[in-house]
């Protein structure tokens, strides 16, 4: 992801603007620190020295770096949650199992297109503690919630299968983000379509 800067000298910005143009580079520059270097391993000064902002820009925006992560987080599932949304672009259409293979294919995309986001948001999320950890519960959640809504499930054992299609989904990305082959993530979609395709048939919902 690019950083961008804001003009040199005087300008006729407004504050607000100035502040959003330094919070997005900040967000940007802890997710590229962090797929590079490891949450563990990153510091502010590192997030600095990408954003290229000074440290008072920092913790004028931020009160550490687990919250500069955090808010990282956030802006790259709500970016995940954007692009499965498809700009309103309805996924209906065939079977259930079509639909589903169209909803991983734009998961599955956007993780691809953005290797920073992809490893921030389901890797270093992992190492970043409890805060973190517990983000990444409530955005698992709402997936699970989205394929339930998708299949109709109308019962526990259904919404377990639902359950169990985004834990495989989550599973599977994961390991390869991790081994470094995410050029291979969007290779999953047939398969993955396949695997949830068989588990929701297995509870009466394909």
């Amino acid at each position: 992801m690019d950083v961008q800067q804001l003009p040199r000298g005087r300008h006729r910005l407004s504050r607000a603007v100035v502040v959003s143009s330094q919070r997005e580079r900040l967000l940007l520059a802890m997710a590229d620190a962090v797929a590079e270097q490891g949450y563990a391993k990153t510091t502010v000064a590192d997030v600095l020295r990408r954003a290229r902002v000074s440290r008072e820009t920092f913790y004028e925006q931020f009160a550490n770096k687990e919250d500069c992560f955090l808010a990282a987080y956030d802006a790259a599932a709500a970016i995940v949650a954007g692009e499965l949304a498809g700009d309103g672009e309805s996924l209906a259409g065939g079977g259930l199992e079509e639909t589903l293979e169209r909803l991983l294919g734009r998961y599955l995309a956007a993780l691809a297109s953005e290797p920073a986001i992809a490893r921030t948001f389901l890797v270093e999320v992992y190492a970043a503690g409890p805060r973190a950890l517990a983000r990444r519960v409530d955005v698992q959640q709402h997936f699970v919630d989205l394929v339930a809504a998708i299949a109709g499930a109308g019962n526990e054992r259904q919404r377990f299968a639902c359950e169990a299609v985004v834990g495989a989904v989550s599973a599977l990305v994961t390991q390869r983000v991790c081994a470094g082959r995410g050029a291979e993530i969007e290779e999953l979609r047939a398969p993955l379509a396949d695997l949830a395709g068989s588990l929701l048939a297995d509870v009466g919902l394909a």
